[in-house]
C-alpha cells in the first residue's frame, strides 16, 4: 500500500479514505452553515457560476460527483426539468444522506447514489455533463477520477472540476492566517471540530494549481480545458470537453 497525504501527514492510502470519511461524517450536519460563515456566503455564487458554465438545458443528464449536500445538483435539476436526468453521489453516507433529504425538502426526486468517484458505477458515453464541487481534493488518486469523469461523459460533453486553488499573491499572507486561524477556530465554535476545518486548510494547500489541475484534466483526456479564477484564486472553475473524435478512435482501436 503506498503512501499518500491527508493534509500535511503522510499516510497509507486506505488510512487517508479512512480520515476523509470521518472528516465528512463529523461535519455533515453543520456542513451548509459553515460553508456560509466561511466564505460569506460567495460559495453560492461560485455554484451558480459553475452552472452558468454547464451548458445544461432542458433534458440534460447530468452527474453530479462528491454532490454532498446537494446544491449544485438541485440547481442542474431545475435546469435539466421533468425530462433530464440529475444524479447526486458521494462517497459519503453522512453527507448523502443530508443531500437527499435536501432535495426532497426542495421538491427535487433525484436518483442517488453512494460511489467512489474513482471506480462511477455509470455506462460509458452517459452524461451531458459531470461536476465536482470541493470534492477533488480530497481523493486520492485524482488522476483516475478525473478520467472515470470523462469515461462517463458523452462526445461533446463537458467535465466542471470547482476547487480552492492558488489565491493571488499579494492576498497569500492574509489568506494564510484566515485560513489556520479563523477557520479551525469557527470549526471548534460552531461545529465543535477544530482539527476538519485544519484539515481543510491543509488539503487546499497540498491541491493541484490552475495550471497544474490543467494539465491533469489534459493528461486525463480531456480538451479545450480553461479555467476561471474566482475571489482572486481563493477558487477556480476549470472546464473541459471531451470530443466526439475521440470516441470514433476508441471504436476504432476495440
Amino acid at each position: 500500500m503506498s503512501d499518500t497525504h491527508f493534509g500535511f501527514q503522510q499516510v497509507k492510502e486506505e488510512e487517508k479514505a479512512r480520515k476523509v470519511a470521518e472528516v465528512f461524517h463529523s461535519v455533515a450536519s453543520k456542513y451548509d452553515l459553515m460553508n456560509d460563515l466561511m466564505s460569506g456566503g460567495l460559495h453560492r455564487l461560485w455554484k451558480a457560476f459553475a452552472v452558468a458554465q454547464s451548458g445544461v438545458r432542458e433534458g440534460s443528464r447530468v452527474l453530479d460527483v462528491a454532490g454532498g449536500s446537494g446544491d449544485l445538483t438541485a440547481a442542474f435539476a431545475k435546469r435539466a426539468g421533468v425530462s433530464g436526468q440529475v444524479w447526486l453521489t458521494d462517497i459519503n453516507n453522512s453527507m448523502l444522506t443530508v443531500g437527499r433529504d435536501r432535495m426532497l425538502d426542495r421538491g427535487h426526486i433525484v436518483p442517488v447514489a453512494q460511489c467512489d468517484a474513482e471506480r462511477l458505477p455509470f455506462p460509458d458515453n452517459y452524461f451531458d455533463c459531470v461536476s465536482v464541487a470541493f470534492g477533488l481534493r480530497n481523493m486520492t488518486h485524482k488522476d483516475r477520477a478525473l478520467a472515470e469523469m470523462r469515461r462517463v461523459l458523452r462526445p461533446g460533453g463537458r467535465l466542471l472540476v470547482l476547487e480552492f486553488s492558488r489565491v493571488w499573491k499579494p492576498l497569500e499572507k492574509p489568506y494564510e492566517w484566515y485560513s489556520f486561524k479563523v477557520l479551525p477556530w469557527l470549526g471548534k465554535r460552531i461545529a465543535d471540530d477544530e482539527a476538519s476545518y485544519r484539515y481543510l486548510a491543509e488539503s487546499i494547500r497540498m491541491h493541484p494549481d490552475q495550471e497544474t489541475l490543467r494539465d491533469m484534466m489534459e493528461q486525463a483526456g480531456l480538451r479545450n480545458v480553461e479555467y476561471f479564477n474566482l475571489a482572486s484564486g481563493v477558487v477556480a472553475l476549470h472546464r473541459g470537453f471531451k470530443f466526439p473524435e475521440e470516441q470514433r478512435t476508441e471504436e476504432t482501436k476495440t
